[in-house]
């Protein structure tokens, strides 16, 4: 499929535009869509899709967030499990309220582009055609890798909505920690104190698809300054030590295989 790219970013600036770009919130969406999509295009390049293919992985990236914006705007947060699913929402501004033709003419390719934003962040994709697959883990795989960096760059007390001292003073939960150890993303209901989202945030790293994905996680260096985060409770400071060296060998072990 070939489209307009400039159309494209046009679309999706004046979109963002009907927000107040002001609000520290709504720019970090914006910010986090523009890397998410360059993700997905390097991604698609690694795996020598066509030049369209790898813009169509780009736009995928590009869309995958629409839903953020009428979220925050409703209900003032980014947390789905206190408003709505942000991905539904996407997919229905995008694909019920017609909002994709702002981006591109053709339909062609609008069905993989609905699974794609609907689905980016399930905790498992379902049965899906080959080709839809690969897209939707080129988007799930570019999503994570920048969620390890807003989880460095903004205050965890903000993303998670506690005060320091309940941050620095968390335990973490047991079957958190054997999730970690199952080398598997961490289902929401087992979170139930404040360090078990770094964990589970640390955990995103396992469902990673693609040897890029890899490469992209290392040399930017975000896990590493997520994994650092410096508890106050010694048991707490003392689980994240180790979780620390295994991931490190982890990750090392699968860039080097």
């Amino acid at each position: 499929m070939i489209f307009d790219r400039q159309k494209a970013l046009d679309a999706f600036a004046a979109y963002a535009a009907r927000y107040n770009d002001r609000d520290p919130k709504v720019r970090l969406k914006i910010d986090h869509t523009y890397r998410v999509a360059g993700l997905c295009r390097r991604i698609a390049q690694s795996l020598d899709l066509s030049p369209e293919d790898t813009e169509l992985a780009w736009l995928c990236g590009l869309l995958h967030d629409v839903g953020r914006f009428e979220q925050l705007r409703r209900y003032g947060t980014f947390n789905d499990a206190v408003s709505i699913d942000h991905a539904a929402c996407g997919a229905q501004v995008l694909f019920e309220e017609g909002r994709i033709r702002d981006y591109l003419d053709a339909a062609t390719e609008d069905e993989l582009l609905h699974k794609a934003v609907a689905l980016h962040s399930v905790y498992r994709l379902p049965e899906l055609d080959e080709r839809t697959a690969l897209f939707c883990n080129i988007l799930r795989d570019a999503d994570k890798i920048d969620i390890l960096r807003v989880n460095v760059e903004v205050p965890l007390e903000e993303i998670y909505n506690v005060s320091s001292k309940e941050l620095h003073a968390s335990p973490i939960s047991p079957e958190v920690a054997a999730a970690f150890y199952e080398h598997h993303a961490v289902l929401r209901a087992l979170k139930h104190w404040p360090a078990d989202n770094v964990v589970g945030h640390m955990s995103l790293v396992y469902e990673l698809v693609f040897p890029e994905s890899l490469r992209i996680v290392k040399e930017q260096g975000w896990l590493d300054r997520l994994m650092a985060f410096s508890s106050e409770n010694p048991d707490t400071a003392r689980t994240l030590g180790e979780m620390r060296d295994h991931m490190h060998a982890w990750l090392d072990a699968r860039l080097q295989g």
